[in-house]
């Protein structure tokens, strides 16, 4: 591959998440009052359960000074809950609250049916070209990762 399509093809991708973030977070940050970076966390306890700071730090790539700022925030709303651990009591855990799982799958829904309409607005055409390349950047991105 040649260098001019390594720059086109980063550019392409460092202009997707201001794209992104116009079409599904910016209406989404309209409608609740959890952060993006709240529903990051939200979105890590749903998928791993219980974890301590760091951890949620590591998931997201954050620095713990930053994670603990927006999970005091999230405390603060009822969406998560402190809960020390039982094998090492230096160690925090947290952990999703009904709240928050509750108002989680609610934003999360509602980004999904906006971003629904939008997509009813291309032809099939776009759809399934859209299909097929979402996936296959989605696919690549993750081998991107996991050679990390």
């Amino acid at each position: 591959m040649t260098e001019p399509n390594i720059n086109i093809i980063a550019e392409n991708l460092i202009s997707i998440h201001p794209l992104l973030y116009k079409s599904i977070s910016r209406p989404m940050r309209a409608k609740s009052p959890i952060t993006p970076g709240g529903m990051f966390v939200l979105g890590s306890l749903k998928r791993h359960g219980t974890l301590s700071m760091t951890d949620i730090g590591k998931c997201l790539d954050m620095p713990k000074p930053h994670v603990t700022v927006i999970v005091d925030k999230l405390i603060e709303e009822g969406y998560v809950e402190r809960h020390n651990d039982p094998k090492d009591r230096r160690v925090i855990n947290i952990v999703l609250t009904e709240k928050g799982l509750h108002n989680f799958e609610e934003i999360k829904r509602s980004a999904s049916e906006g971003l629904k309409e939008k997509l009813a607005l291309l032809s099939d055409q776009e759809l399934e070209e859209l299909l097929v390349s979402s996936q296959k950047v989605k696919e690549i991105l993750l081998t991107i990762l996991s050679k990390e």
